[in-house]
């Protein structure tokens, strides 16, 4: 049984979107350890978020999807933290919308630096939205509250730096990363 040419190419892209994704997994889970390392504002820097939103631009939505369900998950298996409850399970939510829409925005995008910067936004936006949401819906299953405040202090007002970190780091990544030929998120 003979591979094609173009099997082949599908094949080695699908092992190097593989890679590229179990890299990114990584990150998310050892880059908490470093910004923890900064007690004032460590957590609120959203270090797992990063590697989730770099997946989706670099792997496409599925990728992101997948990596930035599992990230927190996994992390809250192996170190305990964040506590699986209620955090890790509606950061899975955020995280996997973050990654797929990163994905999903630059393939539909123009490859421009302000549809860059629209992409990321925008994804950070609906992640923090999904998040909210998922935090309000657990909040009714188990009878505890969930306000506006809480949901302000937490998608917003603490994660300042991290927002700030994001905006500034990530179109910078991820362009130096296409122009190095690195993408794998093709159309």
């Amino acid at each position: 049984m003979s591979t094609t040419k173009k099997e082949r190419k599908m094949t080695s892209l699908q092992v190097r979107k593989l890679t590229y994704a179990a890299l990114f997994l990584a990150i998310a889970l050892v880059l908490p350890f470093i910004t923890g390392q900064i007690p004032e504002i460590g957590s609120a820097l959203c270090p797992m978020h990063i590697p989730a939103l770099l997946c989706g631009f670099m792997c496409g939505w599925p990728w992101g999807l997948a990596v930035g369900f599992i990230a927190p998950l996994l992390r809250s298996v192996l170190f305990g933290m964040p506590a699986m409850f209620p955090g890790a399970v509606s950061m899975a939510f955020e995280l996997a919308v973050y990654g797929a829409m990163a994905g999903w925005l630059r393939q539909v995008l123009p490859k421009t630096k302000g549809a860059t910067y629209a992409a990321l936004l925008i994804a950070m936006v609906v992640g923090r939205i999904v998040w909210g949401t998922v935090r309000l819906i657990l909040a009714g299953l188990t009878g505890s509250s969930f306000t506006w405040a809480l949901f302000l202090a937490g998608a917003v007002t603490n994660a300042i730096p991290g927002i700030i970190l994001q905006l500034v780091l990530i179109p910078i990544l991820v362009i130096a990363m296409e122009r190095a030929g690195l993408s794998l998120n093709k159309a």
